[in-house]
């Protein structure tokens, strides 16, 4: 027998009630935590040395990373959300390909995963393989609130939500501060020393008078009629096992439903396909196939579930990212995409993300009307208090729908700016194939950040849509797929013709396929802290962005655990206080390794590739470096002209003392990196401790100097130094790869 409620006229089971409470608690709870509130934050100071256009993937991790590094930080968000694509737009199936997870990415991450962890969830729920990683969007809000806390520790962290930067201030080339719209339309003005443009669409471009590319155009020939990708407004979906709720089952189709279920019924179908493990996917799918393609988590259903074929069918939530592009199918007069003035116009803008809202809602009547599923939005990741713009206008019964929608579309496609270097599809497939197929290192002296994906445009891909004058074409898509990870170098995140501007998210310098591969949530969140660790080593050491070595932005990164190098060594492992510095070895070229790895290329979309698999077995795709063999002074000083080559450090003779074949020694190392960097010398480090005890040595003065400047930490804290004992070679890169970041100060 059941026990039932009374409520308004109508009977609700028990159970569905306390499903309803509990999933009202959690969100609660969320905006409780949540970052401040507006009227928390009209106590904001008036200058910031950082400030963060967009609170998205790129912009909070910028932020985290600057906080961390003991900045004071203010992120101007237009939304209610943080976490732009992966949160607020509602994609939280994260498009990893790479391989890799580090820095930020990985943190936020771990946290994620520890939450699904304690109630016994798989985080595998999507692209039908439980290898992959998806997680719903409250969960991934949570995880970034924590993360924001956590940076608040140690820094100063503040937010403006629903707000908008609506001027720049420039001085020549020079950024200077902000005016910020606020929610209730007053304005305020806001001093900085670097900023950062986050947003979605790349809009502090203009207000900046940067020069900037958007389709196949620049700033300076803008052509409206060019084409940028499709976006798509997402919806986030839930099984409701004892009916859906009357009021998230409209009644009524909106306009153009006939249109959109012709292209619906092309996509997914109740007698379509199953997915058959091979790509591309025959269409149309069925139901269960189709939600098993985005599947998520859900803390609402008791049991677990992940992609696996015999587990599909019990997926509960899902995120509708397919059939929905805009405008997809559809095309925008008679050409596939978006046109530029989408970026450019903003009434146009809004009337394009009105339809792209459109066209989700029709899926949602399809789903409950034609294929008869029990599916609706869900109740428990968004409840927005204010419709977005893009709901302006909509009936009463929808409007409910639109609540609990993302707060944001997926916009794929920003403008970009144009920096001294663009980076290339081409270079992107070089690059990839690092230490692949018997090649050697083609990798980023200056990388940044590691990421993986094909290049990827929906819509706007034909031969008409590339940037000839960087030789790319439509088939470029297929002959520059990148055949493993790679890497993104910081010069493309600088413009060429503004200081104190810096990109983090879809802005960066790249053609237009090549950011189709650098859009995704793990790459723009390792790009996004890459940017905050240049911008606070500009503000540390009174810089513009441009004038920071890279050297000194890579150190900050490596310490916070970012991956740089696509190199890995069997014998150098994570953990191995050496691998940072090995890692820089291998980006600027300091020292060659006893075997590099051997490992194949692959499509690198293909987790199953069997010689790839065969060659991860064998560990053959990671070499050995020889981190714990003596080395010679000969071969010190080979490394010592392979450093000062790195830093432009002019010299031609012998920098170590004694006979080439002879060990080096610890105290002749110290001398021979003195001597090889001049600069070192007028260095000075205010509050430093002497390491080591103070000796007698020939070489103690040498020891001593570097001692203060951490370039021999490698030996600790110990108080004799012993300065005869042999060097390895693991030891020798470590010290030489500390003078270097000294100097690059």
């Amino acid at each position: 027998m059941y026990n039932y409620f009374y409520i308004q006229g109508g009977y609700i089971n028990i159970l569905n009630a306390i499903k309803l409470f509990r999933r009202t608690l959690i969100l609660i709870i969320l905006i409780i935590s949540a970052v401040p509130s507006y009227s928390a934050q009209r106590q904001a100071r008036d200058t910031y040395e950082i400030i963060i256009a967009g609170g998205g993937t790129g912009g909070i991790s910028a932020a985290i990373q600057a906080a961390k590094m003991g900045r004071s930080v203010l992120v101007v968000e237009p939304s209610t959300w943080i976490g732009g694509q992966a949160t607020a737009a509602g994609v939280s199936t994260m498009d990893d390909m790479s391989r890799q997870k580090s820095g930020i990415y990985l943190e936020f991450i771990n946290r994620i995963k520890h939450y699904y962890d304690t109630r016994g969830k798989s985080m595998g729920t999507c692209y039908w393989d439980s290898r992959s990683v998806a997680f719903e969007p409250h969960i991934g809000q949570e995880a970034l609130v924590g993360l924001v806390n956590d940076a608040r520790k140690l820094g100063t962290l503040d937010f403006l939500m629903s707000s908008n930067i609506i001027e720049v201030s420039r001085n020549g080339r020079v950024i200077s501060g902000v005016t910020v719209q606020l929610p209730d339309r007053s304005k305020r003005n806001y001093k900085c020393s670097v900023l950062i443009d986050a947003t979605e669409y790349g809009d502090i471009l203009p207000l900046s008078r940067t020069r900037y590319r958007v389709g196949n155009t620049s700033s300076q020939f803008t052509d409206n009629n060019a084409m940028i990708q499709d976006i798509t407004w997402v919806a986030i979906m839930h099984k409701y096992s004892g009916g859906i709720p009357e009021y998230l089952r409209p009644t009524t189709p909106l306009p153009g439903y006939d249109l959109a279920k012709r292209n619906y019924e092309s996509y997914v179908t109740a007698d379509g396909f199953n997915f058959r493990n091979t790509y591309p996917v025959a269409l149309p799918v069925n139901f269960m196939t189709h939600n098993s393609y985005r599947g998520l988590p859900d803390s609402s259903n008791p049991y677990s579930y992940d992609a696996d074929r015999d587990n599909r069918s019990y997926t509960t939530k899902t995120s509708v990212n397919w059939g929905n592009d805009y405008p997809g199918t559809y095309g925008w007069n008679g050409k596939r995409g978006l046109p530029v003035s989408y970026l450019e116009n903003k009434n146009l803008r809004r009337q394009a993300e009105h339809d792209a809202l459109i066209k989700t809602l029709h899926f949602i009547y399809y789903v409950q009307n034609e294929l008869g599923e029990d599916w609706s939005v869900a109740d428990d990741e968004y409840r927005n208090r204010i419709l977005p713009e893009a709901a302006q206008g909509l009936p009463r019964e929808w409007q409910e729908i639109v609540r609990r929608m993302p707060v944001i579309p997926y916009v794929r496609e920003s403008r970009r700016i144009i920096a001294k270097h663009t980076l290339t599809s081409h270079e992107i497939l070089q690059n990839s194939l690092s230490y692949r197929d018997g090649q050697t290192s083609h990798e980023f002296r200056d990388a940044i950040a590691i990421g993986g994906y094909i290049l990827d445009l929906h819509g706007a891909a034909s031969d008409a849509d590339m940037e000839w004058e960087f030789e790319e074409r439509a088939n470029s898509a297929v002959i520059n797929r990148p055949r493993g990870p790679f890497q993104v170098p910081m010069d493309i995140l600088i413009p060429e013709d503004t200081d104190g501007l810096i990109a983090a998210e879809k802005n960066i310098s790249a053609t237009r396929l090549s950011a189709g591969a650098l859009r995704l949530q793990p790459i723009t969140m390792m790009t996004g802290q890459a940017a905050g660790a240049l911008a606070a080593v500009a503000v540390r050491d009174g810089k513009l962005p441009r004038q920071v070595k890279a050297l000194r932005v890579q150190w900050e990164l490596l310490n916070a655990g970012v991956n740089l190098s696509l190199c890995a060594y069997s014998d150098v492992p994570p953990e191995n206080p050496l691998n940072k510095s090995i890692q820089l070895s291998n980006l600027y070229g300091l020292a060659e390794p006893q075997e590099y790895p051997h490992v194949p290329s692959y499509n690198i979309r293909d987790y199953d590739d069997p010689v790839l698999a065969m060659a991860i077995i064998r560990g053959a795709d990671k070499g050995t470096f020889g981190v714990d063999t003596l080395i010679t002074n000969g071969e010190a000083d080979a490394i010592l002209r392979n450093a000062r080559k790195a830093m432009n450090i002019p010299g031609t003779g012998n920098i170590t003392a004694g006979k080439s074949h002879n060990y080096i020694s610890r105290g002749d190392l110290a001398k021979a990196v003195y001597d090889a960097f001049p600069e070192l010398k007028n260095i000075r480090v205010k509050g430093a401790k002497l390491p080591f005890k103070l000796g007698k040595h020939r070489n103690s003065e040498y020891v001593n100097a570097l001692g203060l400047l951490g370039v021999l930490d490698i030996y600790g804290s110990r108080e004799d130094f012993r300065y005869g004992s042999p060097v390895t070679k693991g030891e020798a890169v470590d010290v030489i790869i500390r003078a270097m970041v000294a100097v690059a100060s």
